[in-house]
């Protein structure tokens, strides 16, 4: 580890191999934690290639808890709507309620997530509030998939070789240090998913995700970065101001683009108008948008993640039409089915 500890000090890139020895390094309990401690500080000094990025996960994924969904009979193309958290401005839930749009449309949703840890309440606690179990094995997540035509992985189950490093994480947030661990969260789908939005809190984040998901073999990745009032970033499709959108994968026209609110007829808001409070709260308004009582700002917003990933899992020919679908499974209550038909299939699995 001292030599991959010097390389990167020295400025230089980790090649393949050294990258599987650095992450089966940092996995490895019986290394210290002040070596660990040591190379993740190297190697954020040093600033994370997307190629580096991209080749820790893949080694990282080969320690993970695999779902097996490959053999499963879907109509959909598999699909995550996910964030990096990290905004700090405390919306509800918008890609948790977005994903039954999205199941309800046709895709097959495989989210995967945690408790909150920048908010007051993460995908994994707007579910358990909402009486769906987060805590299933690989059988009973395929069972939702298959009954519901969404599911949740629960991120500590998937990933158990990641108790490894919990310690030293902890240590250097104590020390107002970041590591890849904390960019990485929304690239660890055991599942792999064909199709993948993502939301990055760092506008700067969105051509190297793009580039990242794309090396990961993601058939189509749109990472999205929205702008808050006083110029702050927000990892969703934002209602409060332009969104950044970069995309990637193997079967559609690649060409970046900035979006409006006004360019789908929809007024922009402010940030109080968009937030939240505990799993309960954001439970409440879950609800309330899927079944077509609020029809306001929390509502655009979702709708507005929900036609992004439509039009990422090629659901849609673009997000004008997206938009549409999204609010045909609202009024319809298909999207609010999504949510009862999880609740039972997670019970019974």
């Amino acid at each position: 580890m001292d030599a991959l500890i010097k390389h990167l000090k020295n400025g230089e890139e980790l090649g393949s191999r050294e990258i599987q020895v650095a992450a089966n390094l940092l996995l490895d309990e019986s290394v210290c934690d002040e070596k660990k401690q040591r190379l993740l500080l190297a190697l954020s000094t040093k600033g994370e290639s997307p190629a580096e990025i991209a080749g820790f996960v893949e080694v990282f994924l080969e320690h993970a808890v695999d779902p097996m969904i490959e053999n499963l009979e879907l109509e959909g193309p598999t699909l995550d709507v996910c964030g990096t958290g990290g905004d700090k401005l405390n919306l509800f839930n918008v890609s948790t309620t977005a994903m039954f749009i999205a199941a309800a449309a046709g895709a097959a949703v495989v989210k995967h997530g945690n408790r909150g840890i920048t908010s007051k309440s993460g995908g994994a606690d707007v579910l358990e509030a909402l009486g769906i179990r987060i805590d299933l094995p690989p059988e009973g997540f395929r069972k939702c998939i298959q009954q519901a035509g969404v599911g949740f992985l629960f991120a500590p189950n998937y990933h158990p070789a990641f108790k490894a490093v919990v310690s030293v994480r902890k240590n250097l947030a104590a020390g107002g240090h970041r590591s890849i661990f904390n960019l990485i969260g929304p690239l660890l789908n055991p599942a792999r998913p064909q199709c993948q939005l993502v939301g990055v809190s760092e506008r700067s984040l969105c051509p190297a995700f793009a580039e990242i998901l794309q090396r990961l073999g993601r058939e189509s990745a749109w990472v999205v970065s929205g702008i808050a009032p006083g110029n702050r970033a927000v990892d969703e499709v934002s209602l409060m101001g332009s969104t950044l959108i970069c995309k990637s994968g193997t079967y559609q026209d690649l060409e970046d683009e900035e979006i409006n609110p006004e360019d789908f007829g929809m007024r922009k808001c402010t940030v109080e108008e968009l937030q939240g409070g505990d799993a309960k709260a954001n439970a409440s308004i879950l609800e309330s948008i899927l079944s077509g009582k609020d029809t306001g700002p929390k509502a655009d917003i979702v709708i507005l993640n929900a036609a992004a990933a439509l039009a990422c899992a090629g659901l849609a020919d673009h997000m004008g039409d997206a938009i549409g679908i999204a609010r045909e499974t609202i009024s319809s209550g298909a999207a609010l089915e999504r949510v009862r038909l999880l609740q039972k299939a997670s019970a019974n699995a």
